[in-house]
């Protein structure tokens, strides 16, 4: 059952990726539509086609590489100079046929040319009042920012009502309600193992403290927090210790003694001091809140995400060297789509965690994926969707510095001239992807046990 189950995990991951995909591709679609724009076609995947049907003039289908998707808007590169006289020819029936001049002066400028000529080989006379360079620059903006919204919008959807009922995994408060109850005391080096005949009993468990009580106040001083009452125990040394707490609704003071124990001067130190002991566990509960909270989470994760923008390459080249045996796979390294599916398999297959756990973990990484593909799409980079958003906002302030000025109207931005760049961020993704499916292979991540 555990293999089956597992399949399940990575089956419902990969459908999830996949729908997330196609809604990111309806991003672009539908609002190019809306203003007008020629759609041809709108692909799931990449390589060979496995599965096609044209619907009016646009061919939906499925390609047999589920690792991203597109849709083909016409009219995405200008032409170039499109006006010149000897651009502009009629054919033997009579329409206008444009004529991209192409160069071979350098390989850039070649590359672009070619580009040019492949994009408007497809482009009819019919076409010239729907092609996307010709949009006014904000519809172009929604355009190109509608697919990685979509992908935010689903990490909205499903982190708000996960944060508002479950809690936040990622966001823990630590309580004042006792979890467990030390039955005796174990020096801090020794602090794993089993209570011997010789251990005295803690100062907790002659108290009678059980799981589930809550602290309202240490000798007699009201508490509000575990770092409030944390101290309180600590700097009572070997004293007398009088606690009220609150037991199944019920209000109760009950007296012991602290001890003196040696214990880490701060949380995670390893220096040792003596210090007031109670021996209980506090509960530690996940954060929740509404819209408001989530939206302040996800403001955090866009500056965590920034912060793991930058660090991608060093990160991808800490793979690299993880697979072929240089140093050992770091735990917080990124993985691909094969190592996501890789954590929701074991999660699935996971008998020791709880239905409702697995849900959640399920969940919370469909959204992080989602969050994810949605901030990197925006960066300004072509060919990225953020980069064809640059364009259009540097279109928009190049023309109307123009007109605040008096000049003319400079025209469109040619984001051909920038292919050279998306040829290099291109090739830069593709090897960092390559990098990590080939090291959630090798060397794969795994869910801590």
């Amino acid at each position: 059952m555990t293999a089956i189950f597992y399949t399940l995990g990575v089956v419902a991951f990969v459908l999830a990726i996949l729908v997330s995909i196609g809604l990111h591709e309806l991003g672009h679609m539908i609002p190019a539509k809306r203003f007008g724009g020629k759609v041809t076609q709108y692909f799931i995947g990449f390589g060979p086609t496995v599965w096609s049907k044209r619907v009016g003039e646009t061919e939906y289908g499925v390609k047999a590489i589920p690792l991203g998707g597109y849709v083909k808007i016409v009219g995405m590169l200008p032409p170039g100079a499109v006006e010149l006289a000897d651009s502009v020819e009629v054919d033997a029936d009579g329409n206008r046929v444009v004529r991209v001049r192409k160069s071979n002066t350098g390989l850039f400028t070649q590359l672009i040319s070619d580009a040019r000529a492949a994009e408007w080989e497809t482009i009819g006379p019919e076409d010239e009042s729907r092609l996307f360079y010709k949009l006014p620059w904000w519809q172009k903006v929604i355009v190109m920012a509608g697919g990685p919204t979509v992908n935010i919008a689903i990490a909205l959807a499903i982190f708000a009502p996960v944060f508002a009922t479950y809690g936040n995994p990622s966001d823990l408060k630590v309580s004042l309600t006792v979890e467990n109850v030390a039955p005796c005391v174990v020096p801090a080096a020794e602090d794993a193992r089993a209570c011997r005949a010789d251990d005295p009993a803690t100062p907790a468990a002659l108290a009678g403290l059980r799981k589930g009580d809550q602290f309202l106040a240490f000798n007699g001083e009201p508490v509000s927090t575990w770092g409030e009452l944390s101290k309180l125990i600590r700097d009572n040394d070997d004293g007398a210790a009088t606690l009220t707490i609150l037991r199944d609704g019920e209000q109760l003071t009950v007296d012991t003694n602290t001890t003196v124990a040696a214990r880490p001067s701060t949380e995670g130190a390893e220096d040792l001091v003596q210090v007031g002991f109670l021996g209980v566990t506090p509960a530690v509960d996940r954060v929740t809140g509404g819209l408001g909270y989530t939206l302040g989470q996800m403001g955090q994760m866009t500056v965590d995400t920034v912060q793991a923008f930058a660090e991608l390459p060093a990160k991808v080249w800490g793979v690299g060297r993880a697979i072929v045996g240089l140093q050992e796979r770091e735990l917080d390294s990124p993985v691909s789509i094969v190592g996501g599916g890789r954590f929701a398999g074991e999660t699935v297959s996971h008998d020791d965690f709880p239905v409702k756990e697995k849900a959640v973990f399920l969940l919370m990484l469909i959204a992080g994926f989602n969050f994810f593909i949605g901030m990197f799409n925006f960066l300004p980079l072509l060919p990225l969707d953020g980069g064809h958003i640059a364009g259009a906002l540097w279109e928009a302030v190049r023309r109307g510095w123009a007109r605040l000025r008096g000049r003319p109207d400079p025209g469109y931005v040619d984001v051909a001239r920038l292919l050279p760049v998306a040829y290099v961020v291109g090739l830069s993704l593709l090897v960092m992807g390559v990098v990590l499916i080939v090291g959630d292979l090798v060397v794969p991540l795994h869910i801590p046990e």
